[in-house]
């Protein structure tokens, strides 16, 4: 059976990780679908599409987890909600099930007639995206401790860090 688990992944961090395995654990395969892949350089989609993927693999490969058992998918939004389901379909290796913890995301595929299922959270409230971000653009280290390790060290190689603050100074601006 092949499932996909479908989220924005800005950044990947060891929640996300976690669910992976658990999926894979069920025997299934998978397609990891980077949602939002259009976006990047603003304070809420920092990542470009391409980076994500990046972030996804190197952290699959640390953990030693199958690659030929995982897809990675990057997918532009098109802002047509009664649409995306087919949008996405039309993107990813056939698939008989779904997970994700974005409600709207949940609904759609629901309506579409896809089964949809959740994974445990890891603290969802620590392993946040969101608040990783935060982390970052108020330039508080602890963000590399909820990331995976070599997620920590892409982002900092390649100076990201930096861009989302900088970014985030100009976006955020009134």
């Amino acid at each position: 059976m092949r499932s996909v688990f479908i989220g924005r992944f800005q950044p990947v961090h060891k929640g996300h990780v976690h669910t992976v395995k658990q999926i894979l654990e069920k025997g299934e395969d998978l397609v990891i679908v980077i949602g939002s892949a259009q976006y990047s350089h603003t304070p809420k989609n920092p990542f470009t599409g391409g980076e994500r993927v990046m972030f996804m693999k190197q952290a699959l490969i640390e953990e030693g987890l199958p690659l030929d058992r995982i897809d990675i998918v990057p997918l532009a939004d098109i802002n047509i909600h009664p649409l995306w389901v087919a949008h996405l379909k039309s993107f990813v290796p056939d698939f008989e099930k779904a997970y994700s913890h974005n409600p709207l995301v949940a609904r759609l595929l629901k309506d579409a007639g896809v089964d949809v299922h959740e994974t445990e959270l890891l603290e969802r409230t620590t392993y946040s995206a969101k608040h990783i971000r935060d982390l970052i653009q108020w330039d508080n280290s602890e963000w590399e401790i909820l990331v995976p390790p070599v997620v920590a060290k892409l982002i900092k190689e390649h100076k990201m860090d930096e861009r989302m603050r900088e970014v985030g100074e100009v976006t955020t601006k009134r």
